[in-house]
């Protein structure tokens, strides 16, 4: 075995024991680690799993432009022509859906086949529905529908997917408080390790001057405590995961019947496994910073 496998090896033995000679200290730091790091990452859970519903609606919102119910056929047409002629660059398509069709539609229907037979006449408006394209849309769509309400035989202009800009403004205000969340749960880990090991290098001063007299290096002297960084803050995030796994069973019950309500199917999963992999080496490596930080400043002595 090659000299410096066996320094890393002495320094891991070092780090190992120096952890189970203080347990209730270790698992102290290990709970407040783990805490820490289960908030932002049950938040990511939740984003994650909520991308690929937002990515399943209409990204482009559709706008229906109500007819008056006496508007003939003919005034019908020409609002939609002149929606393509003048909003050609803010329109997609334009369709027109016929007030007897819509109504045939409503017929076959058996939950409203029964209610619709006893009608005389005919109480649906034709309808126009404009699919936007383009950036800033939920802007445009207001801008389009006031001036749009405005025009003969028009009785009312509806944004229908307005509820999916919201969603999407809801999606990006909660990656920016990630992104912060992530910044200050950093922070407080920085914070603890670095208390952490700071404490362990006073509380071994004068072990490390004796090491220092015989001829060890810098080197030599802080490796165990970049190894206690990065094994503490390794076992934390491992812990948190396995903590956001369990607060998910309860999430996702509660989150069960609030989706059926609404006729719909939703549940929080774990990012995939390389994320997770992902997220466990960035917080040893964040540890190991955080103590090369700590023991630099706390064994000059």
């Amino acid at each position: 075995m090659s000299p410096l496998l066996r320094q890393h090896r002495y320094a891991l033995g070092v780090t190992l024991r120096r952890l189970f000679a203080q347990p209730f200290s270790s698992l102290a730091n290990l709970i407040v680690v783990t805490l820490a790091l289960a908030i932002p990452l049950l938040v990511a859970s939740a984003l994650t799993s909520l991308q690929p519903v937002s990515g399943r609606l209409a990204a482009e919102p559709e706008m229906t432009v109500f007819m008056r119910v006496d508007a003939t056929p003919a005034e019908t047409g020409a609002v939609a022509d002149r929606i393509r002629r003048d909003y050609r660059s803010d329109v997609v398509d334009v369709r027109v859906i016929d007030r007897d069709k819509a109504l045939a539609d409503l017929k076959a229907n058996p939950a409203y086949a029964d209610a619709l037979s006893v009608l005389s006449d005919n109480p649906l408006p034709d309808a126009i529905v404009v699919t936007l394209s383009g950036e800033d849309l939920a802007r445009r769509a207001g801008r389009l529908a006031a001036a749009w309400r405005e025009w003969a035989k028009v009785d009312m202009v509806q944004v229908d997917s307005a509820w999916v800009q919201r969603l999407e403004a809801i999606v990006r205000f909660a990656r920016t408080g990630l992104i912060m969340l992530a910044v200050v749960v950093a922070a407080a880990v920085l914070a603890a390790v670095f208390n952490t090991v700071r404490m362990q290098a006073l509380s071994q001063r004068e072990e490390i001057g004796v090491a220092r007299l015989v001829g060890a290096t810098e080197s030599f002297v802080r490796r165990p405590f970049l190894y206690l960084g990065a094994i503490s803050c390794g076992v934390a995030a491992l812990a948190a995961i396995g903590l956001v796994r369990l607060a998910l069973d309860p999430l996702n019950a509660a989150l069960a019947d609030l989706a059926r309500s609404y006729g719909a199917e939703f549940a929080i999963r774990l990012p995939a496994a390389p994320w997770l992999g992902l997220f466990v080496v960035a917080v040893a490596l964040l540890g190991a910073c955080s103590a090369r930080w700590s023991v630099s400043r706390s064994t000059r002595f």
